[in-house]
C-alpha cells in the first residue's frame, strides 16, 4: 500500500494537505513535533470523513529522530512504502539581520532546510526502488522575492527551491517527481500575528489565501496526472508576486 507523509501536518497548511490527500484516497501519515492534541484532532477529522490516518511524531531538525521514526514505521508496514512526501514543516523566527540571534538563524534553517534534507534523503530511497514517487516541498513567497525581517526564513525557503530543482533532475529517471509550491499570505496560525487588513491592500486578489487552496495544488502535484511536471515552483499568492 502507498502512503503519503505530511510533515507539520497537524495544523494550518499541513492539516489541509493531509485532509486533501486522504480525501483523494491515500492513507496519510501526519508528522508533528509536540502538539499531540492538534494532531489527534486532525486524525479524527480525517477518519470521520472516511479516510485513513496515522501519527508519526518527530522533530524534523533531528536526523536521529527521523531515522528512528521512519525505521519504526517501515517495520510496522513491511509491504507498504511512502510514495508521497510533503515537506511542509517550518517555523518563523523573524528579526532584522543586525539583531538576529544565532538561535533564530539556526532554528529556522534546521527545521526547514535541514529537515528537508534529512527526511527526503531517507524516504526517496523507497520511491526510487519502487520507481514511483511524488515529493512536494512547501516553500514561500519569502523564498522567491525575499521579505524584510525574514533573512533566515527567506534563506531557508530559497535553498529548498534550489534543492527542488536539483533533486528533480536526479530522480526523474526513476519516475519520481519533485516540485514546490510557494504560498503567499495564507490565513493560518503562522500569519495570525500579521496585519491582515493592511496586507490585503497589497494583494491584487484582495484577500489572504485559504489553506485548502494550497492543499488543492499539492493534491494535484501528488497525483498521477502530474507525472510530467517536475522541478517546478508554483506560486499561489493572489497575484502579489508574479
Amino acid at each position: 500500500m502507498e502512503y503519503a507523509l505530511v510533515t507539520g501536518g497537524s495544523r494550518g497548511i499541513g492539516r489541509a494537505v493531509a485532509m486533501r490527500l486522504a480525501q483523494d484516497g491515500m492513507p496519510v501519515v501526519i508528522n508533528y513535533k509536540s502538539n499531540t492534541a492538534a494532531a489527534e484532532e486532525t486524525r479524527a477529522a480525517i477518519e470521520a470523513a472516511g479516510g485513513r490516518c496515522e501519527l508519526l511524531p518527530f522533530d524534523t531538525s533531528d536526523p536521529k529522530a527521523i531515522e528512528a521514526a521512519v525505521e519504526q514505521w517501515e517495520a510496522q508496514h513491511a509491504d507498504d512504502y511512502i510514495s508521497v512526501l510533503v515537506n511542509n514543516a517550518g517555523i518563523r523566527q523573524d528579526n532584522i539581520l543586525v539583531f538576529m540571534t544565532d538561535e533564530q538563524w539556526h532554528s529556522v534553517i534546521d527545521t526547514t532546510l535541514n529537515g528537508f534534507f534529512y527526511l527526503t534523503r531517507r524516504v526517496v530511497k523507497g520511491m526510487m526502488t519502487k520507481r514511483k514517487g511524488r515529493i512536494v516541498n512547501v516553500v514561500s513567497l519569502s523564498g522567491l522575492k525575499g521579505m524584510p525581517g525574514q533573512t533566515n526564513y527567506s534563506a531557508a525557503k530559497a535553498a529548498v527551491i534550489g534543492a527542488t530543482k536539483a533533486l528533480a533532475q536526479e530522480v526523474a529517471p526513476r519516475k519520481v517527481t519533485v516540485n514546490a509550491v510557494a504560498p503567499g499570505f495564507i490565513a493560518t496560525d503562522m500569519t495570525k500575528d500579521l496585519d491582515e487588513g493592511e496586507l490585503k491592500k497589497l494583494i491584487p486578489a484582495g484577500r489572504f489565501g485559504k489553506p485548502e487552496e494550497v492543499a488543492a495544488l499539492v493534491g494535484f502535484l501528488a497525483s498521477k496526472e502530474a507525472a510530467y511536471i517536475t522541478g517546478q515552483v508554483v506560486s499561489i499568492n493572489g497575484g502579489l508576486y508574479t
